[in-house]
């Protein structure tokens, strides 16, 4: 089988500083993937190593087959940092047109490309605006574009919905959806939320170390359910939790919400089951989900590890 991405005890240092310790994973092309961790894990020289800008201490590293920085990756591979700017002196359609040329492409072909990404995030009717013109989602938007520009088949974004609105940041994140088909994905993020809805796979760093590699709906998170309750229900929900037939644990993983764990071969309806439980104690609920979030996981691997 072979990989978007292979890494085998990957390894960085600066002088006798480890940013990254012996890191071992395969990622397959597909699903958008999610790069998670703390401030200082090791996120950003990742990036740095799959784009070639940096050379590992020690492993190896493969990026479609290929060593980063390789001439057999130019115009494969592609990323856009989170503080991307655009030129405010030119329209969108002679900067991108200008980095298709960068690229090789004549400049025919890169006013022909220009135009073809800008359609893709929707802004092929601003081709002629300069980026002064533009909301702030729209720039993140081109800046997307300038990352698509040459078809590239792994796109790398850093924090691509850092400071935009609600609004703005579902319309990024559709786009990154929406163009999952044309490109495989890296998406880094404190966002957990915004990223288990969009992201197949998880890999998480803490301190340099690959913490861990999922999947966000994987068979990990079956036989859970994941229950949050309206204020102001009785103290003694988790006592009563326990007790229901085919349980084998119940956390409250934060403020009236509970996660609950249960043998999903013994109780096949355990949904069913629990439901009855509310409406037999009068508890109100605000939301009732299959398996664990994407935050709940993350957190019982740290907590174990602790």
């Amino acid at each position: 089988m072979s990989y978007l991405i292979e890494a085998r005890n990957l390894s960085k240092s600066f002088g006798q500083k480890a940013v990254l310790q012996d890191l071992t994973f395969s990622l397959p092309a597909g699903e958008p993937i999610a790069l998670i961790g703390p401030n200082g894990a090791g996120k950003t020289t990742l990036f740095s190593l799959l784009c070639g800008y940096l050379p590992a201490s020690s492993g190896e590293l493969k990026v479609l087959g290929h060593k980063p920085g390789s001439s057999a990756l130019f115009g494969r591979v592609s990323a856009l940092p989170q503080d991307a700017m655009l030129d405010p002196n030119f329209s969108l359609l002679t900067q991108l047109s200008f980095f298709g040329q960068l690229q090789g492409m004549s400049k025919s072909t890169a006013l022909a490309e220009s135009r073809r990404v800008l359609s893709l995030v929707d802004l092929a009717a601003n081709a002629e605006q300069k980026a002064t013109a533009l909301s702030h989602g729209m720039r993140k938007r081109v800046a997307i574009a300038q990352a698509l520009m040459g078809s590239p088949e792994l796109v790398m974004l850093d924090e691509p919905t850092a400071g935009l609105d609600p609004v703005n940041a579902l319309q990024v994140r559709q786009l990154i959806a929406n163009l999952s088909n044309e490109a495989s994905f890296i998406i880094s993020s404190h966002n957990i939320f915004e990223l288990e809805r969009l992201c197949g796979t998880v890999l998480y760093l803490e301190h340099g170390k690959l913490v861990q590699q999922s999947q966000v709906h994987s068979a990990a998170t079956q036989g859970y359910l994941t229950l949050t309750l309206e204020a102001g229900a009785q103290s003694d929900v988790l006592p009563i939790l326990r007790q229901l037939p085919g349980v084998i644990s119940v956390s409250d993983s934060q403020k009236h919400e509970y996660v609950l764990q249960f043998d999903a071969e013994l109780a096949p309806d355990f949904d069913l089951t629990l439901l009855m439980a509310l409406r037999q104690h009068g508890w109100r609920y605000r939301m009732l989900t299959k398996g664990q979030t994407l935050e709940q996981q993350l957190f019982a691997v740290t907590a174990k590890q602790a």
